[in-house]
């Protein structure tokens, strides 16, 4: 199957028009004339998953591996390294990032995962009314996204909606109607403006809440005839304990 013709299918998906400015979603590496021997998909790309992946192989990620210029391509660091490794393995990389989010992988874990139902929806935010007790709501998020510790915001004794939205969020904060706000890559005068605004806000994490890109892409693709699997992404931090 050629590249283009991947490319049309995911554009019909999620269309790459829909991405916000800022974004890189689209073909990254690759020539559309050429020939895929095979889909990854995955929520990002590594040395690792380059490696050992054959020749001609399609890599369909969620995060764009190139953001904004890139002057130079110094193969000794990153992003170029990877690059490298690539074009001389005749590999191609497609990102669904800012697209995707809007039209499948928000909707996903905020009804899938965490099993709320979407009241309200934008481009980005999904938006749910009802009852949780703070404890019930930590407890639930925790055992739906296997985290073992919550970075809590503004904390309320009870929650009456709650909004979320993956990945890094928290420029959305003055769009949220909501007692609680779910995001991940809070930063510290983020959580400074929330506590002042009396908005609940709940550290999902990045990778934690995005995770399930591959999963669903790869229903997706069921719709190609190519063989399509996933290579599980790694999470870049480690949770150190007993030091």
């Amino acid at each position: 199957m050629k590249l283009q013709e991947v490319y049309d299918f995911l554009d019909k998906v999620s269309p790459f028009e829909l991405q916000e400015k800022w974004d890189n979603s689209g073909l990254i590496v690759g020539d559309m004339t050429r020939e895929v021997s095979e889909i990854i998909v995955s929520l990002d790309i590594d040395d690792e998953m380059i490696g050992s992946t054959k020749e001609g192989a399609l890599f369909v990620v969620h995060h764009p591996l190139i953001f904004g210029n890139l002057n130079q391509l110094d193969f000794a660091k990153y992003p170029s390294n990877l690059i490298e490794k690539m074009i001389l393995k005749k590999q191609s990389l497609i990102a669904m990032h800012t697209n995707f989010d809007q039209t499948h992988l928000n909707k996903y874990v905020f009804e899938k995962v965490l099993g709320f139902k979407v009241d309200e929806q934008n481009a980005f935010l999904c938006t749910t009314k009802g009852t949780w007790k703070y404890k019930e709501l930590l407890s639930l998020i925790k055992e739906k996204l296997n985290l073992q510790t919550l970075r809590v915001i503004g904390k309320k004794e009870t929650i009456h909606s709650i909004a979320l939205t993956t990945g890094a969020g928290a420029s959305l904060m003055d769009e949220v109607k909501a007692d609680c706000f779910l995001t991940g890559d809070i930063k510290y005068h983020d959580a400074m403006k929330a506590m002042s605004e009396k908005l609940m806000m709940v550290d999902i994490g990045h990778y934690e809440s995005e995770r399930f890109f591959a999963e669903i892409m790869l229903d997706e693709l069921k719709g190609l005839d190519i063989l399509a699997i996933i290579a599980n992404s790694k999470n870049p931090f480690q949770t150190e304990t007993g030091y």
